[in-house]
C-alpha cells in the first residue's frame, strides 16, 4: 500500500468516526449538544482536523443524513422483499419506515427536519437521497393505480409517513393507535 493509499484510508477512517461520534451525540443528547468543539474533544483530534474534513455542523449533519438515508433505503427494501403481495409489502414499507423514525430519531431530524446543506427533488440531490425514495416508489408503483403518476403517489404517501412519523414522536398523536393508522393509510390511500 502506498502513502498516498493510507493517509487515503485513515482520512476516511477520522471522517467515519466524526459522524459516527455525532450521530451518537445527537442520539442521547440532541442536536443541540453536537458542536465541533465536543466532537473535537470525543474523537480526541483538533478542531482544524475536524475542519479538515466538515466545513461545520452543517456539514456533518449532511452526513449524518447521507448515512441515515442509506440504512432506510436498505431497511425498506428487505422488509418489502420479505412480503409477499402488494397489501404486505405496503404495509411493511410503511412500518419500516415509522420504526426507523421512531428508533432514529437524531437521523431522522438530519434527513428531514434540519438543514444538513443537502438538495432534494433536484438533479443535484445526493444518490443516497434518491435512493431512498426510489426504496419507497419500487413498492408504491404497485398501488398508485390506474393514470396517477407513480412518482407522485409515492411523494402523497411519503408525506403522510413523514406526517405520523412527525406527530407521533411530538405526541401530537396519541400513541396507541399506531398501528390502526399503518392500517388506514395502506386500506384508502394505496388502496390495497
Amino acid at each position: 500500500m502506498s502513502v498516498q493509499e493510507r493517509k487515503q484510508r485513515e482520512r476516511a477512517e477520522r471522517e467515519r468516526l466524526i459522524v459516527a461520534t455525532a450521530r451518537e451525540l445527537a442520539e442521547r443528547q440532541g442536536w443541540d449538544a453536537v458542536t465541533t468543539r465536543r466532537l473535537a474533544e470525543r474523537i480526541e483530534y483538533s478542531q482544524p482536523v475536524l475542519y479538515s474534513h466538515f466545513r461545520g455542523k452543517r456539514e456533518i449533519i449532511g452526513a449524518v443524513a447521507l448515512e441515515g438515508a442509506a440504512e432506510m433505503a436498505a431497511a425498506l427494501r428487505a422488509a418489502a422483499s420479505a412480503a409477499d403481495g402488494s397489501r404486505t409489502r405496503v404495509t411493511a414499507l410503511a412500518r419500516t419506515y415509522l420504526d426507523f423514525a421512531e428508533r432514529n430519531p437524531a437521523v431522522y431530524d438530519a434527513m428531514f427536519q434540519l438543514d444538513g446543506g443537502l438538495a432534494f427533488a433536484h438533479e443535484d440531490t445526493p444518490q443516497p437521497l434518491k435512493d431512498a425514495f426510489a426504496a419507497l416508489l419500487e413498492t408504491l408503483s404497485e398501488v398508485a393505480g390506474d393514470g396517477v403518476h407513480p412518482g407522485l403517489f409515492t411523494e402523497v404517501f411519503w408525506a403522510a409517513l413523514h406526517g405520523l412519523a412527525t406527530l407521533t414522536r411530538t405526541g401530537r398523536l396519541p400513541p396507541g393507535d399506531a398501528e390502526r393508522r399503518v392500517e388506514l393509510l395502506v386500506n384508502r390511500l394505496a388502496m390495497v
